[in-house]
């Protein structure tokens, strides 16, 4: 059985210019595809980091390393796979590697880094801000005062310890490309940054709003973790081991908004949009897409489904996703006509009965992901003077969910709020979304709109 490797396949490493933080599979099937097919691509290799040791992530480093950072991207439509090898990532790195994420950002041929870290990992605060009252803020800023070059393990941290190497080299202007589903994510980042950097050298604060700029960035394309039955069907079809393969579907989307400080890729060459407003179209992914998706995480999960395929086939839970979207599209700026076919694509992309989209990988971090995904249309639907089920049933399935019903609770505030949805549910309705919005809370019709809908979701 043959092996992934570059002198077998006649490939240079390419040049590193681009850094990327979160070496999951969504940057491999995403960003790292569309470097691939850059023109300029051998000009543009990443340094690609994971975002945290963890035993999984760790093995595939271990796994990239053994094929000199190549992998087979697997693109799975209705019909059949298609097969293909990603070239783009010449250096790949745990998390504890700090030295290699300090040398990086001192090369001034490096000029880009992405991160794809999820909505968890910038560390924001219900203001938008860092959230300077979390112990691990506290304590990596007075680690970074002490010694900017001393290893930190959060993403603000890392990308500021980063950016003060980069200061003290004289490795000039670089471009942050967050590639998280956060509204306006570059600006969220770049705020992010400037508070931890303002807490840790003023300076240095002064020094990053000199010379990084950041774009932002809508970012599409649904990519499940790949199954051992994955990986062994791409090694049947290709006669290559690959330990690192990623399974995705065809479609595929980059919408980029902002000005660059140095250089980029030419990720145009990939169909990647620049634009002057990204707005409508992240406004249009995060509650169309995303905002269904949450939904159907939770209660396509309580009503006994494993992916997302399996609740397209439930009547029930394609009534649900129809409601959900008739509120959200009422807010949409874009055309409505290419709402209408945004929707359309959509149910086909969710109805895939090879894409096993698991609802339990897409139920974590809730408590990040409904203030973004969901509030915004309740809040809209609110100030119109409506109350459609479709804006309230992801907030009911979201209380069941912390109740202990359908996917199990993975969220990086579990612990507070599975207390909050512990007791009756009249009370645990109104503490979850007090927590939430204490106006949506305040409002005596949501809230009993929110109890009706657990309660037909099996809770009492």
């Amino acid at each position: 059985m043959k092996e992934l490797h570059r002198s077998e396949m006649g490939m240079a490493a390419p040049l590193v210019r681009h850094v990327h933080l979160g070496l999951g599979n969504f940057f491999r099937a995403h960003q790292a595809w569309y470097s691939s097919h850059a023109l300029d691509a051998p000009e543009w290799g990443i340094a690609a980091f994971t975002g945290r040791g963890s035993t999984r992530s760790n093995a595939v480093v271990a796994a990239l390393n053994a094929q000199d950072g190549l992998y087979t991207l697997v693109t799975r439509a209705s019909d059949g796979d298609r097969f293909e090898v990603v070239s783009s990532i010449a250096r790949v790195h745990t998390a504890d590697d700090h030295a290699a994420w300090l040398g990086y950002f001192a090369d001034p041929l490096v000029q880009v880094v992405s991160t794809t870290v999820t909505e968890a990992g910038y560390l924001r605060g219900d203001s938008g801000g860092l959230d300077v009252d979390r112990s691990e803020v506290r304590a990596e800023a007075a680690v970074l005062r002490g010694d900017l070059g001393a290893p930190v393990r959060t993403a603000p941290a890392r990308l500021v310890a980063g950016l003060a190497a980069r200061r003290s080299h004289g490795g000039g202007p670089l471009t942050i490309v967050p590639c998280d589903n956060l509204p306006r994510n570059g600006s969220a980042v770049a705020r992010v940054i400037s508070d931890l950097a303002e807490l840790v050298d003023p300076q240095l604060s002064a020094w990053i709003t000199g010379n990084v700029a950041y774009v932002t960035t809508m970012v599409d394309r649904i990519t499940p973790v790949p199954t051992p039955e994955d990986l062994a069907g791409a090694e049947a079809e290709t006669g290559v081991r690959d330990r690192a393969a990623v399974v995705t579907e065809p479609f595929t989307e980059w919408v980029i908004g902002g000005e660059f400080a140095a250089g980029r890729p030419r990720w145009e060459d990939a169909g990647a949009t620049f634009t002057g407003d990204v707005a409508p179209f992240e406004q249009r992914k995060l509650w169309l897409l995303n905002g269904a998706h949450t939904m159907l995480a939770y209660a396509g999960s309580i009503r006994g489904h494993v992916t997302v395929a399996d609740a397209m086939r439930d009547e029930t839970c394609l009534r649900w996703l129809d409601e959900w979207w008739e509120a959200a599209s009422r807010h949409l700026t874009l055309p409505a006509a290419d709402n209408a076919a945004y929707r359309a694509a959509l149910t086909e992309r969710f109805a895939n009965p090879r894409m096993l989209h698991r609802l339990d990988q897409i139920a974590w971090d809730g408590s990040q992901k409904l203030p973004i995904r969901v509030l915004p249309t309740l809040r809209l639907e609110r100030a119109a003077g409506r109350l459609p089920s479709g804006a309230t049933r992801p907030v009911a399935a979201w209380v069941c969910h912390l109740r202990g019903a359908g996917a199990t609770v993975t969220d990086a505030r579990a612990v507070e709020f599975r207390q909050l949805a512990s007791g009756p549910l009249p009370d645990a309705v109104r503490l979850v979304l007090k927590a939430l919005d204490p106006d949506l809370a305040a409002d005596e019709d949501v809230i009993a709109a929110v109890l009706a809908q657990a309660r037909e979701l099996g809770q009492t």
